[in-house]
């Protein structure tokens, strides 16, 4: 019996669908191989790595290995996934000898692994940058990637969008600092739904004020900031759908960012 061109559509759908479910997937990844080529040690010694490892679900152990000039300036490579549906990607910082920092996505792709999309480098050596979170920031269903660029000196929170092989700056404010050079704690911001929206919720450039940011219309913009008793050193901890925790010099303080909405 001949198949109908609509039945003949939902079985390769059907086909696609059943091979996507069943493709192997990352389920772990971290650096290995520390090295001293590049020297600027933004988070302590010996935070500069060679080499990306990452275990798949098979039990398989693939790596990917920079180039001579590049080292992966980071702690722990993020498990990260753009739209529902489509498998884990690792996002990575790399520091490059002559331009500084820049994000990178890693995927597994024909059993080994591969870049999948570069953000653009900050252009300058010793340089750094750190991720503030991965969400769908407008509501369209594709998560977004933010990060403060040299946030040791006068950061600028920049957000970018997935097009093809680029990580594109859509949108970018000044002023924030989500990390002390030297230190191994990177989880000063994080996103925050606040009123069903989510939110960037970034300390300011002297860590005393947390600034609550959206996007909308293809800019950031603020919408509120949190006074701190003194400087935000430690990690931000989701605590309730309407509370942080956030580790400052002298202590732990607890902020409720919808109260400090304009």
């Amino acid at each position: 019996m001949a198949l109908s061109c609509r039945q003949l559509a939902f079985i390769a759908v059907f086909a696609l669908f059943a091979l996507n479910a069943g493709a192997e997937r990352i389920t772990d990844a971290r650096y290995a191989d520390p090295v001293e080529r590049y020297g600027h040690f933004a988070l302590g010694r010996p935070h500069e790595y060679a080499r990306l490892t990452a275990t798949t679900d098979s039990g398989r152990s693939l790596e990917l290995l920079l180039r001579e000039d590049e080292v992966f300036e980071d702690l722990v490579p993020r498990l990260v996934r753009l739209a529902a549906g489509e498998p884990d990607e690792i996002l990575a910082i790399v520091s490059r000898r002559d331009s500084g920092s820049r994000l990178m996505m890693v995927r597994l792709s024909g059993g080994r692994l591969e870049i999948s999309a570069r953000s653009p480098a900050i252009g300058t050596p010793m340089r750094w940058l750190n991720p503030v979170g991965v969400a769908d920031l407008d509501g369209d269903g594709r998560a977004e990637i933010a990060a403060v660029t040299t946030p040791h000196i006068g950061g600028t929170l920049r957000v970018y969008r997935r097009t093809g092989d680029e990580l594109v700056e859509i949108a970018a404010l000044a002023g924030f600092s989500n990390h002390i050079y030297g230190s191994k704690e990177l989880g000063l911001s994080a996103p925050l739904s606040i009123a069903g929206r989510m939110h960037l919720l970034v300390p300011d450039a002297a860590r005393l004020q947390l600034r609550i940011i959206a996007l909308e219309g293809g800019r950031l913009f603020e919408t509120g900031r949190c006074v701190l008793s003194a400087p935000v050193t430690g990690a931000m901890t989701v605590i309730s759908p309407s509370a942080v925790s956030l580790g400052l010099l002298s202590a732990q303080q607890v902020i409720f960012p919808d109260a400090c909405r304009k």
